[in-house]
């Protein structure tokens, strides 16, 4: 990037940075669910409208916002994409610049933050629109958290004439001010599945008259664990994790059946696809072994977040420009999920990390936890690598 350039791109930064503050806090203050994000939509709809991009709403027959802005000359274009939905989660914490006032809703894994800084990038390419060639397309889907946001809005013509697809995910684990950014498998897939464990209820001091499918579904949850220990090789990270069993309605009964839910987290297909099938066949062969049945569904999913080796090395040199070379890491491969996947495969992109939590002089909640928050000094470096990168694919 041109130095006249990188002091324009600083000082549109500076102008932004109000705005960035001001932003993720209104989207804290109103957390909304997978797919009703309705008014997190109309924010940034009204945003990018007034910038000059030009908008479509309920993109993908839901809350997905896109947004183009057309430079009027000839290049490719870019598509910077950022998730907006919360998680049904109770926030806890006094010491906050801001609260969720939606009970049982909560950013609680930086989508706030995501939203925020697409925003900022969005008006930092438009005040610099003369510099660059090509077209930027904002696109802020729904649903990210539980993965069904991503296709149907590819489904509607997202990545239509899209040649770059370029995100970013918050991390608290990592120290605010830093990047870290790689070719390559970032987040592992991400499925979900359901076990329903079936028995014969009766009374709970009268076992053998039953068929207890609580203690068959505790030695299925035991069972499983080898799946990963046993069966897939230590240099081959992969997840399975029981998220929650229901069963029974009283201490004396026993039930009739139990339902499981899990999820499924790998790097590569075939572990993705065999973990599944072992879960099914372990199940289903220790229920028989118990007289009870086991009954196994696959359910909604995503592969994994693979980032082009050739668009990051553009993140790279963007964050590299922006914060420094020391403060540049090469990014891990995470158990986590993310349906930018889904956009990823069709274009090459990049998805990369900025550090959201000041993790070298406190304890920093974990994603998705009550507790969870972001240090907003993360919000700047996020739109502003991400707003340098653009313009590294985009010719400025």
């Amino acid at each position: 990037m041109v130095e006249d350039l990188g002091r324009r791109v600083d000082a549109a930064l500076d102008r932004a940075g109000p705005q960035l503050v001001e932003d993720r806090r209104h989207l804290h203050r109103h957390p909304e669910l997978s797919f009703e994000e309705r008014a997190t939509a109309e924010m940034c709809a009204e945003r990018c409208e007034v910038l000059g991009y030009a908008v479509h709403t309920e993109f993908g027959g839901s809350t997905g916002v896109i947004a183009d802005l057309d430079s009027g000359r000839p290049g490719p274009t870019v598509m910077l994409r950022a998730d907006t939905d919360a998680l049904p989660v109770t926030e806890r914490g006094a010491d906050r610049v801001v609260t969720s006032g939606n009970a049982g809703a909560m950013h609680a894994c930086g989508h706030d933050g995501h939203v925020a800084m697409a925003l900022g990038a969005a008006a930092i390419l438009a005040d610099v629109r003369d510099a660059w060639s090509g077209r930027v397309r904002m696109c802020f889907q729904p649903a990210e958290e539980v993965a069904l946001g991503a296709q149907p809005m590819i489904d509607a013509g997202a990545l239509d004439g899209v040649d770059r697809v370029m995100g970013i995910h918050l991390w608290a684990p990592l120290q605010v001010g830093r990047v870290a950014v790689g070719p390559g498998p970032i987040f592992g897939s991400a499925d979900s599945f359901m076990l329903v464990v079936r028995g014969r209820g009766g009374h709970g001091g009268l076992p053998h008259t039953s068929v207890d499918p609580v203690v068959c579904a505790a030695q299925i949850v035991t069972a499983l664990q080898t799946v990963v220990s046993r069966e897939t090789a230590p240099g081959s990270p992969a997840v399975v994790t029981i998220g929650r069993i229901d069963g029974g309605t009283a201490f004396n009964i026993i039930a009739d059946e139990v339902r499981m839910m899990g999820t499924v987290r790998a790097f590569e297909e075939h572990d993705r696809n065999r973990i599944h099938q072992r879960i099914a066949e372990i199940a289903q062969d220790l229920a028989r072994s118990l007289r009870c049945e086991a009954e196994f569904a696959r359910g909604p999913g995503c592969p994994p977040v693979v980032s082009d080796a050739d668009v990051a090395a553009t993140v790279r040199r963007a964050a590299v420009d922006a914060i420094g070379e020391a403060n540049v890491d090469v990014a891990p491969r995470l158990t986590v999920g993310d349906d930018v996947a889904l956009f990823l495969q069709g274009v090459p992109g990049c998805y990369f990390l900025v550090g959201a939590g000041d993790v070298a002089n406190r304890a920093v909640a974990p994603h998705h936890h009550p507790e969870f928050d972001i240090d907003e000094r993360c919000l700047p470096v996020g739109a502003g690598v991400l707003a340098r990168a653009a313009l590294l694919e985009l010719g400025g």
